[in-house]
C-alpha cells in the first residue's frame, strides 16, 4: 500500500465532503484505540475544525489516559483541533436506575454505553455544525459486523472503512500516531471486565483479514488446516449475524395494485 499516497487521498475526500456539506468540521469520538486515533488525525490534516471527544463511561483508567494523550499531541501538531472530556458515567447510571432491571444484561448495557456515546457525537454535531466521523475499518463494519448498530454505528462518513485493520496500523506508523496506542491491545472499551475484540470474536484482525479474503475469492477449502477452519467458521457466523448492520433497513413495498 502507497501510504501517503492514501493518507493524501482520504484527507482530500474528507475536505471535499466537508466542503460540500456546507457544515464547519469534523467530531470524533476518541477512545484510546488505533482507529478513532487514525481518524481523528486524519480529519485533523484537512485543517478544518474539529472536535475530538473522550468520553469514558466506568472506563478503565489506561484507555482514559490513552485517549488523553493522543487528544494532546493531536492538538498540539494541529491547532484546530479541540479536545474535550465528557465523563458519561452518571449519564448511564441514571439509565441504569431508570431501566428494567429484566433487560440489563451485559450485552444489552454494553450496546446502551456505545449509543449514549453517539447520541454525545450528535449533540456536538449539531450545535456545532460538524460531521460525525466514523472510526470503523473495513473488517469491522464490512466482515464481521464488530459494532453497535446506532451506536459507534451511527455516524455522517466513514474514512476509513475501507482499509484493513493491518492497514490502518500502517496509516498510524506513517503518521506518527504515538505507540502507546499502536501498541495497546484493541478492545471496544464497553465492558466492565475491558475484554479485547479478539477475546470476543474467538480470532485476531489478521485471522479475520485472511478469512474475508478468502470467503471473497471462494476458494477450495479442502487444504485449509483446523485453526483455518475455525477461522472461517467464525468469520461466516459474525458475517451472517450481522449482516443486518451492513444493508440497508428493509423496507415493505407496497404493490401498485394497492395504492
Amino acid at each position: 500500500m502507497q501510504h501517503l499516497a492514501v493518507i493524501d487521498h482520504i484527507v482530500n475526500w474528507l475536505t471535499q465532503y466537508l466542503d460540500h456539506s456546507g457544515m464547519n468540521g469534523f467530531v470524533v469520538g476518541v477512545s484510546g484505540g488505533i482507529d478513532s486515533a487514525v481518524t481523528s488525525t486524519l480529519c485533523a490534516m484537512t485543517g478544518s475544525a474539529v472536535k475530538a471527544l473522550n468520553m469514558p463511561i466506568c472506563q478503565a483508567a489506561d484507555q482514559v489516559s490513552r485517549a488523553d494523550r493522543h487528544i494532546q499531541w493531536l492538538a498540539a501538531k494541529y491547532p484546530t483541533v479541540e479536545g474535550v472530556t465528557v465523563d458519561l458515567t452518571p449519564a448511564f447510571q441514571s439509565l441504569q436506575r431508570a431501566l428494567p432491571e429484566a433487560i440489563q444484561d451485559d450485552l444489552s448495557m454494553a450496546n446502551t454505553r456505545s449509543r449514549l456515546r453517539m447520541l454525545t457525537l450528535y449533540g456536538f454535531s449539531t450545535h456545532h455544525r460538524l460531521l460525525v466521523a466514523g472510526t470503523g475499518n473495513k473488517v469491522e463494519d464490512f466482515g464481521v459486523g464488530f459494532y453497535t448498530k446506532y451506536g459507534d454505528g451511527g455516524v455522517d462518513l466513514s474514512p476509513i472503512a475501507d482499509l484493513m485493520k493491518s492497514e490502518v496500523y500502517a496509516l498510524a506508523k506513517a503518521m506518527g500516531i504515538i505507540d502507546e496506542i499502536i501498541q495497546a491491545p484493541p478492545t471496544d472499551g464497553l465492558w466492565s471486565d475491558n475484554r479485547s475484540d479478539e477475546s470476543q470474536i474467538g480470532a485476531t484482525y489478521d485471522e479475520l483479514e485472511w478469512a474475508m479474503a478468502f470467503d471473497a475469492g471462494k476458494c477450495d477449502e479442502a487444504s485449509l488446516d483446523a485453526r483455518q477452519r475455525e477461522v472461517l467458521a467464525i468469520f461466516r457466523k459474525f458475517n451472517r449475524i450481522n449482516r443486518h448492520k451492513m444493508v440497508p433497513i428493509p423496507v415493505c413495498t407496497i404493490p401498485m395494485r394497492f395504492k
